[in-house]
């Protein structure tokens, strides 16, 4: 007589590794950077909000990452806390380097001038101290219905066409961008986009400001 098989050992199943969580969003990292320095000058919403004219429950709602702010907007309340514009970022992507990740779409939407509907201006990178080094812009256009200003500032400026065909003005010149060229020039020299070839048209523009001599 066959003797019963012995019911084989099977080895306990491994947990699963628990899932890290997730980063907290800009909006998030700004908004705390804000109670906790609001908090810190022992100061209320109401004063804040007062100071940086903005509504308490505006202001509540940045603090709670409920909703973006743009950079006029965070100026206004840096100034109302008495610290740099900088700091309210200091709690954003703090991993021990001095790199910043932004993710595809994540970028802070600001408003410039020129900025209307069909025109989006997008911030690529934020904490730069007490002292702007450098703005890095995805642009994205696809309106053609008005004209548009002509900007003028410090530093250089460096143009990367990524969709579309624009004509650009550079002083007395206009340039035809098309996917893959670039331009640079002067940010003190008047320039602008002067004509939507096609559209959506979307570029980066990264302006280099000038640093004070140490």
């Amino acid at each position: 007589m066959t003797p019963p098989a012995m019911p084989r050992k099977t080895a306990p199943a491994s947990p699963a590794a628990p899932t890290p969580p997730l980063p907290p969003s800009l909006e998030e990292s700004v908004g705390s950077a804000i109670r906790e320095l609001r908090q810190r000058h022992g100061l209320t919403l109401a004063q804040v909000s007062e100071q940086a004219s903005l509504s308490s429950g505006m202001l509540s709602k940045i603090e709670n990452g409920q909703t973006a702010a743009g950079t006029d907007t965070l100026a206004r309340i840096a100034r109302a806390l008495g610290v740099s514009m900088g700091m309210l970022f200091s709690k954003y992507d703090t991993t021990g380097t001095s790199a910043q990740h932004v993710k595809k779409g994540q970028g802070m939407e600001v408003v410039r001038r020129g900025t209307r509907s069909g025109h989006t201006y997008h911030l690529l990178a934020y904490d730069q101290g007490p002292s702007k080094l450098f703005e890095p812009f995805l642009i994205t256009m696809d309106d053609d219905s008005e004209r548009y200003p002509t900007f003028q500032h410090p530093g250089t400026e460096f143009l990367y066409m990524l969709e579309g065909r624009l004509e650009y003005r550079c002083a007395q010149r206009t340039y035809l961008l098309e996917p893959g060229d670039s331009l640079s020039f002067p940010g003190t020299v008047p320039h602008g986009p002067e004509r939507l070839v096609r559209c959506p048209i979307k570029f980066l523009s990264i302006i280099v400001y000038p640093q004070a001599a140490a």
